[in-house]
């Protein structure tokens, strides 16, 4: 029997709809982030802008403890995520392992519908699949900062030429945005694998956690109270 015929067959229409729209929403979201949306601001650019503020007094600190600690402390955060993603990835191989049981735990949930191994076999792996993603992001993300690290011992003198001190910061920033960028990506990972932990139950119940999810981070990033904090400046 063919990986068609075992497992994809074996989706029901609505599962195959669900699907469709947890990428899209995914993917849409992820394109108006970073993209931008015509005549909003965001929350991702306006951090885009203090990060090139943060840069730009570094420069002109004598003393920059304070620059140190705040990477170390992006560092330990973006550490902490990627060790959790090892330690979910590892908890969710364990599951299919164990299907048995989860699936007898699952039938008894509200909203719980018959569902055969195979399909929940395959769920479970895109939901490992969310989980790699973010790992990967976290961890590359870590690689950025540490290049941030390497950045701030490489600062020029303050005497140097203001054009180049200036050049300096702008590749601070950037270097900066990219890992906040990528940290980014992986906690928006996390939120909507949890749409997938719905799918376990109900392929409805996952449209519309996927629904619940995109909605409430286009509200964070369009039109926050943090969002209006920081325009106020």
């Amino acid at each position: 029997m063919s990986f068609y015929e075992q497992y994809l067959l074996k989706l029901s229409v609505v599962d195959w709809i669900g699907f469709a729209w947890f990428v899209f929403a995914w993917a849409g979201y992820e394109r108006l982030v970073e993209r931008g949306w015509k005549g909003h601001k965001t929350l991702l650019a306006e951090g885009h802008a203090l990060r090139l503020g943060w840069a730009r007094q570094m420069l002109y600190r004598e003393n920059r403890i304070v620059d140190a600690a705040l990477v170390s402390n992006l560092i330990n955060s973006v550490s902490f995520y990627a060790n959790t993603s090892i330690y979910i990835i590892a908890g969710l191989f364990a599951t299919l392992g164990a299907l048995d049981q989860f699936l007898a735990a699952a039938a008894d949930l509200p909203f719980a519908r018959q569902t055969s191994r195979e399909v929940l076999e395959i769920k479970l792996l895109m939901l490992v699949g969310v989980f790699v993603v973010a790992y990967f992001k976290f961890t590359w993300a870590l690689r950025e900062f540490n290049v941030l690290s390497i950045i701030m011992g490489a600062v020029p003198p303050q005497e140097s030429d203001p054009d180049e001190l200036e050049r300096f910061a702008q590749r601070t920033a950037a270097v900066n945005a990219c890992a906040g960028d990528d940290f980014n990506r992986g906690i928006r990972a996390y939120y909507f694998g949890m749409a997938i932990l719905g799918w376990m139950v109900s392929p409805w119940i996952f449209i519309i956690a996927t629904t619940v999810i995109f909605a409430v981070q286009m509200h964070r990033e369009f039109n926050s109270p943090v969002l209006r904090a920081l325009q106020s400046l």
